[in-house]
Formats: structure tokens, C-alpha cells, sequence
């Protein structure tokens, strides 16, 4: 192992939804003298997942919600973190009852006939029926993948959650043409969560047929909802763990609880050429930590080398601040990471941390109502390779 840290598994178990458990134990451990005692070397598996050439992601869109007061008066009014995110009345699954009286059933019986191919006249609904429609966005990022013989492939993760928002990110990136012409083999869903999953009926407004790989953990509404957006392509539910998909790209899925009752996240593991290990997520509900652990206790890759993170990275997605948040920053330094590209719940406040302290994270242009150059925001690029 080339770095300079003897990394241990001492995370299991530990991280929420918003990152508290993560937090607590690195604020009991970070600084004690007794830590390396408490975590025991583990046996690496070493898994060969292969190794492709480059990784170009796309940021289509990481903004999943325009303001945090209005989301968060949401949730609190509704009934809090735990409450079934179907029932919170947001777009698009409106019954026109008022905030925490939603439900699925009544929601989609409303707009079902209009997908995927009719967004228009199902969004005209859903600002009736819905709640904080305005302040729906979403999540979305392309990866363009060139394989060691120079072969081209084209992966969706996720698929944000505002109709209207959602399909105008698609057509300012051209997302549109290439799920039209088939360049885009694939939709990976990180999550069941609104702002990554809800926008599903965007993508299959242009490739129906496309196949989509979604995390073990998803409730029934969640997979009702593919078949109600009109779906008729592959649907590949991932176990738990380690899933293969091309030589140098895998998905993991992490079964953790998380807020707005939602289980199970699958984050994406590059094993790039001659650099090292890109990790790709979208909203790493498992913790950094635990992300990067889990890839150095099961994962081959090259020269041992933690090459580059990107996605939302969850420490402070309400850009709230605990000092205990200070120990995972400091934390972070022990991965050494040589890039970092870091937006959507990472927050902006922990961004401009890892600016601050030093960390190499590649800045944004805060374009199309991006907030921040700290974060790689909407339209931004990022290459590995």
C-alpha cells in the first residue's frame, strides 16, 4: 500500500441518513491514542473488477431542491425525517389533500396515462395537486466511459425529480438525443429518494427500453412507480454488495436506512488505467468513510491509489455545521485522495472546508442556478484518466 495509513473497518453499523452516526464516531476516536486498539486489520479480498481508460462525467444537475428552508419547513410540518417520502404530497405524486396527506396510489392515478411521453400536461397536474412544486430540481450525472481498446460507453445516474427541470437539464446537455438514438446503455439509480429516482418518466420520455439497474431495498411504491412511468426495457435489481457491469466499472450496493423512509444505496466504483479508483455516487447515504473503506477492503485497483471521488458526498447537505463535522474533514486527508469533485449534499459549507484545508477539489463555474464555484455544478464537467 502506497499511502501513508494503515486503514482499518470501523464504521459498520454506524452511518444514518444525515451522517450522525458517522459523525459520532469519528469525534470519539478521531484524536484518542486507543483507536488503533479498537479496529483490527482486516483480510483485503482484493477483487479484480478490471480497468477501463478515462471517466468524463457530466453534472446534468445537482440541484435536487432550490431552497432548504422551504424542503426542510416541509419535512418538519409533515412530520419529520421518518416520515414515508410518498406521503409527503410533493411533485409528483400530488392528491390534492395539503402537506403529509400525499400517497402514491391517489398521486400517480392522476398523471399515469400522460407517461412518460406526455410531461407536459402530467406537470400542468402535478402544480395543482402537489406542494412546493417550484422547488423540486433533482439529481443526474452522465459518465462517459472509454474502454482500454478505446470502445465508447455512455452511463445515467439517476434521474433527478422535477419534470419540467429535469428535461430541461437533459436537453442542455443533449441528454435527450443520445437516449433517442441509444447511446446511453444504461440508467443506474443510486436510491429511492425524490430528488434522485422521481424524475424516472424524463428518461423513458426518450428511451422506454432503456435498462435500469436500481439497489436491493426498494419499497413497493418505488417499483411500482417503473411500471407506472412505462417502463419496458430490463430491470436488474442489485443484491447487496459488489455487482459487476463493463471490465473497470462496478456498482456496490450499501444496505443502510435511510431518512424519509428509504433503504439501500448503490454508489459506482473506476478502477482507472495506470491511476487508480474513481468513486461515483450520488448521495453516499453509507459515509465517505465507510465508501472508501469498503473499496480498500474488497477492491483490486491500480497502484493502490485512491485517484478521485465525485458526487454528493452527504456531510452537510442542509449546510447546517456541528464542530464534530470537523473530524470527518480532517479525516478526509488520511484517503488522499488526488481529486476530488464534490456538489448536491456534500454542502457548501463542508466544500469550501476541503477548499480551505487544502484538498484538491476541482472548482465549478456556478452555472445554471449552481450556487457555488466550490461545487461542480450544473453543466460542469470532470475527467479521470
Amino acid at each position: 500500500m502506497n499511502k501513508s495509513f494503515d486503514r482499518r473497518t470501523f464504521l459498520k453499523g454506524a452511518t444514518t441518513g444525515v451522517g450522525l452516526g458517522l459523525v459520532g464516531v469519528m469525534g470519539l476516536y478521531s484524536y484518542s491514542p486507543l483507536r488503533k486498539a479498537h479496529f483490527p486489520n482486516v483480510d483485503r479480498k482484493m477483487t479484480d473488477i478490471g480497468t477501463l481508460k478515462s471517466v468524463h462525467v457530466t453534472n446534468i444537475s445537482e440541484t435536487s431542491w432550490f431552497e432548504n428552508a422551504v424542503l426542510m419547513g416541509d419535512i418538519k410540518k409533515a412530520g419529520g425525517l421518518l416520515v414515508n417520502q410518498y406521503d409527503y404530497n410533493w411533485p409528483p405524486f400530488g392528491n390534492g389533500k395539503g402537506l403529509g396527506k400525499g400517497s402514491y396510489e391517489e398521486g400517480i392515478a392522476k398523471i399515469k396515462q400522460y407517461l412518460p411521453h406526455d410531461l407536459e400536461k402530467a406537470w400542468s397536474i402535478i402544480e395543482q395537486e402537489c406542494v412546493s412544486v417550484e422547488n423540486a430540481g433533482g439529481f443526474a450525472a452522465l459518465l462517459d466511459i472509454e474502454e482500454l481498446d478505446g470502445t465508447k460507453r455512455k452511463f445515467l445516474l439517476d434521474s433527478g425529480w422535477s419534470y419540467k427541470w429535469m428535461d430541461e437539464c437533459f436537453k442542455r446537455e443533449g441528454i435527450d438525443a443520445m437516449l433517442r438514438d441509444k447511446e446511453i446503455e444504461a440508467l443506474i439509480i443510486s436510491h429511492e429518494h425524490f430528488d434522485h429516482y422521481w424524475g424516472l418518466p424524463v428518461t423513458l420520455k426518450y428511451d422506454p427500453d432503456i435498462t435500469i439497474y436500481i439497489p436491493e431495498g426498494f419499497y413497493e411504491e418505488g417499483k411500482q412507480y417503473i411500471k407506472d412511468s412505462g417502463h419496458t426495457g430490463k430491470l436488474i435489481e442489485v443484491k447487496n454488495g459488489l455487482n459487476k457491469i463493463i471490465p473497470g466499472l462496478a456498482t456496490y450496493v450499501f444496505p443502510v436506512p435511510i431518512i424519509c423512509r428509504v433503504f439501500g444505496e448503490q454508489s459506482i466504483y473506476c478502477n482507472v488505467k495506470d491511476k487508480g479508483l474513481v468513486s461515483v455516487t450520488g448521495c453516499c447515504h453509507q459515509g465517505i468513510i465507510q465508501f472508501a473503506e469498503t473499496a480498500y477492503n474488497e477492491l483490486k485497483y491500480e497502484n493502490d491509489n485512491f485517484y478521485g471521488i465525485y458526487g454528493g458526498l452527504h456531510i452537510s447537505p442542509f449546510d447546517d455545521w456541528d464542530p464534530k463535522y470537523d473530524d470527518l474533514v480532517i479525516s478526509l486527508r488520511n484517503y488522499d485522495f488526488d481529486v476530488i469533485g464534490c456538489n448536491h449534499c456534500t454542502g457548501l459549507v463542508c466544500a469550501n472546508k476541503f477548499i480551505q484545508a487544502g484538498y484538491p477539489v476541482v472548482r465549478g463555474t456556478a452555472q445554471h442556478r449552481s450556487k457555488d464555484t466550490a461545487y461542480l455544478g450544473n453543466g460542469d464537467t470532470i475527467t479521470f484518466g
